[in-house]
């Protein structure tokens, strides 16, 4: 319901409780840093406003009428809400500042967010403390869900979706790569796989919702036009690490982040196949509901650490056995 515009705001209300208690305009004018002629304007406003005199004036000092007392009442009581509602907002604020919720898709909790807080807290100032960070990797779909449903203050995806209601910046770029063991045919051929082999071969790949597999839809669609069938996958998985194991294993061409397998490619247990018809590259994006900037705290502070490493080139990959733990007081939290 809107308020009459007979409400009087809340400085002006305190003014009022100042001449109650004080029965001077002097002392409410010393006490709120101001000209007694200001106070005096300003209660004379306030009578105007609410259509009643509030404040009887005399040489002995001034005292509320009647009407005065009543309206003081309920602003003494409005005003001690405010403060309570006050006191609320700084405990929030203060919690922001300590607390950040994280949601991020799994290639980016896996190889990229342990570098990126460790660094992160290494450019803390000395004898600040370290903010608690609880992580929940998911695909890039739930992430979506927890940002848009505030069970994430923030969140990370990749991959082509980008979602309509939040705002996002983007934080890095990666690729897909198509592997293989090398005594796998695809190995040892020396001609590329087109996309239209791809897409009739039994894959291992990431679940529906991941931003793997929606990567590699578009790219496939992109070559061979919207609606192409992708033959039944060999395996579908949950995690980029587990995608990586059955690569190892044999069990078929796996579609996979390049940073996930990258030491595997530089020793020669997996062999990446060539697919120049494919468009894999995919964009990796920080994501928050609200405003159009960042939530402000911890969370404006880490995307603007992310983003300044990203533009001096050194966002990179993993860090050399980091795990979700690395770095600042992470407390990781599995998907519901």
């Amino acid at each position: 319901m809107a308020l009459s515009t007979h409400v009087p705001d809340l400085a002006a209300l305190e003014l009022l409780l100042g001449v109650a208690q004080e029965g001077s305009l002097n002392s409410v004018a010393r006490a709120a840093g101001v000209s007694q002629q200001a106070v005096s304007a300003r209660i004379r406003a306030m009578e105007a406003q609410t259509g009643v005199t509030l404040v009887h004036r005399s040489p002995r000092g001034s005292s509320l009428t009647a009407e005065g007392v009543v309206i003081a009442e309920w602003a003494a009581r409005l005003l001690g809400v405010a403060a309570e509602m006050d006191a609320g907002i700084a405990a929030l604020r203060a919690d922001r500042r300590d607390r950040l919720r994280v949601s991020a898709s799994l290639t980016i909790a896996e190889q990229l967010l342990p570098g990126w807080l460790s660094s992160f807290r290494a450019a803390q100032r000395p004898g600040t403390s370290a903010p608690e960070i609880l992580l929940t990797a998911v695909n890039t779909t739930t992430v979506i869900a927890h940002v848009a449903d505030g069970t994430a203050d923030i969140g990370f995806t990749e991959g082509p979706q980008r979602p309509t209601g939040l705002h996002g910046r983007i934080v890095g770029h990666d690729r897909l790569a198509v592997v293989v063991t090398p005594g796998h045919p695809w190995a040892r051929r020396r001609r590329p796989v087109s996309a239209a082999e791809l897409a009739a071969a039994p894959l291992v790949s990431r679940e529906r919702g991941s931003g793997t597999l929606d990567t590699l839809t578009a790219a496939l669609a992109a070559v061979l036009g919207p609606g192409t069938t992708q033959s039944v996958p060999a395996l579908s998985l949950p995690t980029t690490a587990a995608v990586r194991a059955a690569a190892l294993a044999g069990t078929a061409p796996a579609v996979i982040s390049e940073l996930a397998v990258r030491d595997d490619l530089a020793t020669g247990r997996l062999v990446m196949v060539q697919t120049p018809e494919l468009d894999l590259r995919r964009t990796l994006r920080v994501i928050w509901d609200g405003a159009s900037t960042p939530p402000s705290g911890v969370a404006r502070d880490l995307i603007a650490h992310i983003t300044r490493r990203d533009q001096t080139g050194r966002t990179g990959g993993p860090t050399s056995g980091a795990g979700p733990e690395t770095g600042t007081h992470i407390r990781r939290r599995s998907a519901a």
